[in-house]
């Protein structure tokens, strides 16, 4: 009946057992981990608030690890169990897993100290405890604190040095034989060398790295082939592959993070001990494991990572927190699951599912038309998500979604929400493909066309009204002429009032035009009227990108605008001499050029100073060009300089600032919370790393310290 919890029990074992079977043995998942996570906390509260209606059987998903090995790779019986993790999903559960150790500690010393008749912890009275007190306990315990890979839990076995098993988690006592298949990553060594243990186990995580992913979607998608969903399932299909030479070739890589069994070598008292002999043996050991001395600094810890997780080229959905001392954790055991001593902080979800109630297109500045989603509003990555990017006709066809699917919606960190695919399973019956439309839903109704060869469909229509609204809502936009007030909704209330038609209009806008308008007063039009009188005074190459030239990018732009000095030279310039500018080339030239040439072009250029917009770009620098041809990347926050006040200097003294490192990047500049990724990439490159004081003597002097 409804609301009956034992059948509502029932209903979340068999749904939690199909998608796990589905992630684990298919890898082929329909569910995010967040709603995953969520289908089994619920039956864990069922659980445990009607366990006097049935008892909870053995195979319970709240009891059980992994799923089943597949039968088309032999199976491994583990050593050792390979265990799940409990989960805090906040601080405030972290902080009362935190307790609950408190305790669980104070009764294992305790225990020993009566054990060894040795002194207990006693209480203000004198008495020994036999069971912690009441109320908060202190934690003085070491914790070790490992990102937590979005990857597959692997184990590798080595006799006498030499790789013999390489082992996926399975159930946890049963895992499947991938030994072929772990030999071909190159992370992975397959010889210890002839001073290993006569036996070593350990254990990490396979994965795949986001820049891998990503080329081979796009490789998928030019092919016409639906794209993977995330690496983590690609990570698993490559790695469960039958020809080992499919394997080798997806790029996959390894983080060692467990020392499981070790006969014949050495003892160690913390795992951080274990793991940096791990890497002495040439075990990659991930670089952003910490140790630290209390669970106030493994909440910063943890809060700094949800903050930083994509300066990463791996996806990470959580901070694993362990015991750091081995012989306690012993002491501390395990339940059926899961060890007492270890728990996993996992970050808010980047993916949920959600009802995909319409696809719609519009239509940008250029007149392409890009497909998105209308979505039930859905919390995910910190925000409510009401529409997503759909990208073209090409992928809403590979990802196969349709209006009535439920969807799977991704948001990580300041990237725009797309739909990641459909969940097939809950496809109402009856639907039918999405098709696209070929005719734009503007006023004027014109055909929309897609160019043999591309992947892009564009309304040809340059006096397509959205087109129109487009361009000055990109005119008035921050990084062009950031017009303050002048968003999407005030652009087309004014367009569709016949006041503006292009960004000149902008600049003859009288108050008495606009009083009562829409029902502004006073106020609010004089902050509209002194925002459009304040762009004015923007630099050249905000005006150029305010053009919305095609090709034509801020850093071009500032280029240009260097190079010519005046939008009076920047128009009657031509091809050729642009394309010899330094990061322009032959298409942003042709692209500029073909744009000044148009006479709607000159019109408006020439209205534009008429109104008084008419910029000069900045008298060249008087400083000495001493980082002439040297690339400087910063990265972090310094105290002297802001990020564009950094650029700056190093373009004054006739260098570039990427923001990113490579082989070229003569030197990184750091400074407090850095992209952990950038400092990664250069110590693999052997860039210098940078202080801000070693900067300014950089600047000043274009030398770097010694040593």
């Amino acid at each position: 009946m409804a609301g009956d919890p034992v059948e509502r029990m029932h209903e979340l074992r068999e749904l939690i057992a199909h998608h796990g079977r589905l992630y684990h043995e298919l890898d082929a998942p329909e569910l995010p981990d967040a709603d995953y996570d969520r289908l089994v906390r619920e039956l864990a509260v069922l659980e445990a608030t009607h366990a006097d209606l049935v008892p909870v059987p053995d195979d319970s998903p709240t009891r059980t690890v992994g799923g089943a090995p597949s039968a088309a790779f032999a199976p491994v019986v583990h050593r050792f169990a390979m265990m799940s993790l409990d989960n805090a999903m906040d601080h405030d559960e972290l902080s009362a897993w935190g307790e609950r150790l408190a305790r669980s500690v104070l009764r294992v010393r305790n225990a020993a100290a009566v054990a060894e008749g040795t002194e207990a912890v006693r209480s203000e009275e004198g008495t020994a405890l036999a069971e912690p007190p009441e109320g908060p306990l202190p934690l003085a315990e070491r914790f070790c604190c490992e990102l937590k890979i979005d990857g597959v839990a692997t184990a590798l076995t080595y006799e006498n040095g030499r790789l013999v098993q390489g082992a996926t988690r399975g159930d946890g006592r049963v895992g499947e034989n991938i030994t072929d298949n772990v030999r071909t990553l190159g992370d992975i060594p397959t010889d210890l060398g002839p001073n290993a243990p006569a036996l070593l186990e350990v254990r990490g995580e396979v994965y795949l790295p986001i820049s891998a992913f990503e080329a081979t979607n796009a490789a998928l998608l030019a092919a016409g082939q639906k794209p993977y969903v995330n690496p983590r399932n690609t990570a698993a299909g490559s790695l469960r592959q039958k020809d080992p030479a499919v394997t080798a070739g997806r790029q996959l890589r390894f983080w060692s993070y467990q020392l499981a069994a070790i006969e014949g070598g050495p003892t160690f008292d913390s795992h951080e001990q274990s793991l940096r002999y791990l890497e002495s043996l040439g075990f990659p050991v991930n670089p952003e494991i910490r140790v630290l001395g209390s669970l106030e600094e493994v909440l910063a810890h943890c809060r700094h990572w949800a903050e930083h997780r994509h300066d990463l080229d791996y996806d990470i959905d959580g901070v694993v927190v362990k015991i750091d001392d081995l012989a306690l954790r012993e002491e501390l055991g395990s339940t059926a699951r899961a060890p007492r001593w270890a728990i996993a902080f996992k970050f808010p979800p980047e993916e949920r599912t959600t009802l995909l109630r319409d696809i719609e297109v519009s239509i940008g500045r250029t007149g392409r038309a890009t497909p998105f989603a209308r979505l039930e509003p859905v919390f995910v990555g910190g925000v409510t998500v009401e529409t997503a990017t759909l990208h073209n006709e090409d992928q809403v066809a590979a990802k196969d979604v349709r209006p009535g699917d439920t969807v799977i919606v991704r948001r990580a960190g300041d990237v725009i929400p797309e739909v990641v695919g459909a969940v097939p399973s809950l496809r109402p019956p009856g639907s039918e493909p999405w098709q696209f439309p070929r005719v734009c839903s503007c006023p004027l109704a014109t055909p929309l066309v897609r160019a043999e060869g591309e992947s892009d469909t564009f309304c040809v229509e340059a006096e397509c009204p959205f087109q129109r609204d487009q361009r000055l809502i990109h005119f008035a936009s921050r990084g062009a002429m950031d017009i303050e007030g002048l968003g999407e909704r005030t652009v087309r209330l004014l367009t569709e009032a016949g006041l503006v038609r292009d960004p000149a209009d902008l600049y003859t806008l009288a108050a008495e035009s606009l009083l009562g308008f829409d029902g502004w007063g006073e106020i609010s039009v004089n902050n509209l009227l002194r925002a459009i009188e304040d762009s004015k005074a923007r630099p050249l190459a905000n005006l150029l990108v305010a053009f919305g030239v095609r090709h034509l990018g801020p850093a071009a732009a500032a280029v240009v605008a260097r190079a010519f000095g005046s939008l009076e030279a920047i128009a009657t310039a031509r091809a050729e001499e642009l394309a010899t500018l330094e990061g322009v080339g032959p298409v942003i030239a042709e692209a500029i050029h073909t744009w000044f040439a148009r006479p709607s072009t000159a019109d408006l250029v020439a209205r534009l100073r008429a109104a008084g917009v008419d910029p000069q770009a900045p008298v060249a620098s008087s400083e000495r060009p001493v980082l002439a041809g040297r690339s400087i990347v910063v990265t972090g926050t310094l105290d002297g300089y802001t990020r564009e006040q950094a650029e700056a200097a190093i373009l004054a003294r006739g260098g570039k600032s990427p923001g990113s490192v490579s082989k070229k990047t003569t030197a990184v500049v750091v400074g407090a919370e850095p992209g952990a990724s950038k400092i990664t990439k250069a110590a693999e490159l052997g860039i210098p790393v940078i202080d801000e004081a070693a900067f300014v003597q950089l600047l000043e002097t274009g030398a770097l310290p010694e040593g």
